[in-house]
């Protein structure tokens, strides 16, 4: 029941009952050319749209996608197992992001200035972009690339995780529905080879991808041997730092949510928490209480908060970093185990006194399990967080601002949340350094990195 494709098909398992939802044929050579010349046909005009009408368009695109808001919530719930609440949490933010986007962005894209009179910049489109995405937020993490994309002139091109290939058809439609020219978003279904053959295809501009460290480096290698622009936003083992001075109450409970979210299948979720030695034992048994309280069932009901993982082969793989990591001595509060029966459900997992030679420390654990690991002080909490290979965000709980901001610098993440969890929003940038990738989604960097930043100059002489 791991199997996410076939030699012939995409699939598509239901995670909760283990039915098959659809199998999705791989896109034939043909269908391959006919997707990308579309694209490139639909980039030549659609280019040519002014940035008003562009924005309208979105306005459509976000009235559009709440109408059918039901519909992709339950799409995404039945596919990965994300409890319906939060999959609609998902599709409200991306109406959201449409309309910010719509109403900021043109800003963002307008001529800008320069020390020189006579010269300015201009942010110009590149050409249609490809997309390689992956399932955990199979809306979002669509949307929050391909929105700021098409607004900024160019034309999308998405290959979907095979498991979710349902709502990689559901979103073709709705771009289709909100009225947007053909050509502006493409859906392919195709294998890793033809994944090489349209980063290759001269009509593919640049190349953005949001997957696994092993996935970043495959399609790292190949854009840039081709020489096209690449945006890599990988995994992450964020930490989440708890000092002894912080509102323990306001921690665990972040914490919690920051773990636990989305069955802990996030790339960003709060995944080391490091805690200052004279708290630990008070965090940890609030935290491990509060993670007990967690509604683990069928993901269309309601009140559910963690649903089953997502694939079957990757709830084999945490089991085995799970049990690697007691096997190195760590302590096992809860958890630690598949549950038996058809459901891929992982029980909330809870591990105590995790030290840096250990499993769950070195590797990204994408499930619902949390590591703490204890910290002498402030200093040696961001030693601790910047001991790691990936660098998305991390979190720093304290009543001392002042200390805060000072940790804030010696972090090696591209976010830094204060007394809050990481969330993403389409007002401020996201992206990670060292294997977490790099370049940024989000706010104007986001509708910015797939423009060509012209200069123009008059009357040089």
């Amino acid at each position: 029941m791991s199997a996410i494709s076939s030699l012939t098909h995409a699939i598509s398992l239901d995670p909760y009952s283990g039915e098959q939802i659809g199998t999705y044929p791989f896109d034939t050579d043909a269908a391959l050319e006919a997707a990308l010349q579309r694209a490139k046909v639909g980039y030549r005009q659609w280019r040519q749209v002014s940035l008003g009408q562009r924005s309208e368009y979105l306005l459509a695109l976000a009235d559009t996608l709440e109408a059918k808001a039901e519909a992709f919530a339950h799409m995404i719930s039945r596919e990965i197992g994300k409890p319906i609440a939060q999959a609609r949490g998902e599709v409200s933010k991306c109406v959201g992001l449409c309309r910010w986007y719509a109403e900021h962005g043109p800003a963002m894209l307008a001529a800008e200035p320069t020390q020189v009179e006579k010269a300015r910049i201009e942010y110009r489109p590149l050409g249609p972009i490809l997309a390689v995405m992956p399932w955990n937020f199979p809306v979002w993490q669509v949307l929050r690339g391909a929105v700021p994309a098409i607004l900024a002139g160019n034309t999308y091109v998405l290959k979907h995780a095979p498991n979710v290939m349902g709502s990689a058809y559901l979103m073709a439609e709705l771009f289709k529905d909100a009225g947007l020219p053909e050509g502006v978003f493409e859906v392919l279904n195709v294998t890793p080879d033809g994944v090489t053959r349209a980063i290759n295809d001269p009509r593919i501009a640049a190349v953005t991808l949001t997957g696994s460290v092993r996935a970043g480096m495959a399609i790292g290698a190949q854009a840039g041997a081709a020489l096209k622009k690449c945006v890599l936003e990988l995994g992450g083992s964020d930490p989440f730092i708890v000092l002894a001075d912080a509102d323990l109450d306001a921690a665990v409970q972040a914490a919690v949510i920051g773990r636990y979210q989305n069955t802990g299948q996030v790339c960003a979720a709060a995944k080391r928490l490091i805690v200052e030695a004279s708290i630990v034992d008070a965090f940890t048994h609030k935290f491990v209480e509060a993670t007990r309280q967690l509604k683990v069932g069928n993901p269309l009901e309601d009140d559910t908060y963690i649903g089953p993982m997502a694939r079957y082969d990757l709830r084999d793989e945490l089991d085995g970093q799970v049990q690697a990591t007691l096997a190195e001595g760590a302590t096992l509060l809860l958890g630690g185990n598949k549950v038996e029966g058809v459901a891929n459900f992982y029980a909330p997992t809870v591990f105590a006194n995790v030290t840096p030679d250990m499993t769950a420390f070195k590797q990204e654990l994408f499930g619902p399990v949390a590591a703490i690991i204890t910290a002498r002080d402030a200093d040696h909490a961001v030693e601790l967080a910047n001991d790691s290979e990936f660098g998305l965000a991390s979190t720093i709980y304290t009543a001392d601002y002042a200390l805060a901001e000072r940790m804030t610098a010696a972090l090696d993440t591209g976010g830094v949340f204060i007394n809050g969890y990481c969330a993403s929003d389409p007002r401020v940038a996201f992206g990670g350094v060292k294997k977490s990738g790099f370049g940024r989604e989000l706010s104007h960097f986001g509708v910015r990195e797939f423009t060509n930043a012209q200069t123009v100059w008059l009357d040089r002489n």
